[in-house]
């Protein structure tokens, strides 16, 4: 009796209708899609983006070259070399993460004793070719420059999350 039935749904395109129903019904209702470049949804505050080096008001870069970022970092994506100055202080001579490794955990930012690497809001961002995303020293400290005033805003607001 089962099968006399799955046949005659078969015949009538018993899915079709339902799916056409469905269709429908939601034909003449309000719809939600959002026009990306021109609206934007909203941002969690704990969103992790685009990664930046942070400088000292005086200009010095905040990274010491403690290398635990390197060593938290799960997705091994973070290449540090250091070399001691003249004055004793250690910093780097060169920090680079690939981008199509980091997996944007957060642990690199949450295990820096100086606050040195954060993740920005910044998603806005691309590579046409094979080097674009790996980011340099120099390209994390102008992304830090460039965003500072956000990162701060950031981190002023972020507070009770961390």
């Amino acid at each position: 009796m089962q099968k006399i039935g799955q046949y005659f749904q078969s015949l009538l395109l018993w899915e079709l209708l339902k799916g056409l129903q469905l269709t429908g019904k939601y034909l003449f209702k309000r719809k939600i899609t959002v026009q990306y470049p021109e609206e934007k949804t909203p941002m969690s505050p704990r969103f992790r983006g685009l990664h930046a080096l942070r400088r000292y008001p005086n200009g010095e870069e905040r990274c010491i070259a403690c290398k635990l970022c390197e060593a938290v970092c799960p997705a091994v994506a973070i290449t540090i070399d250091s070399e001691q100055r003249s004055d004793g202080t250690r910093r780097t001579t060169r920090y680079d993460i690939d981008l199509t490794k980091c997996i944007f955990c957060g642990f690199c930012e949450e295990s820096c004793p100086v606050d040195s690497i954060v993740e920005t809001h910044v998603f806005e961002y691309h590579g046409e070719k094979k080097g674009d995303l790996l980011m340099t020293k120099q390209r994390l400290l102008e992304n830090g420059d460039k965003y500072e005033q956000q990162i701060a805003a950031a981190r002023a607001s972020d507070a009770m999350y961390r």
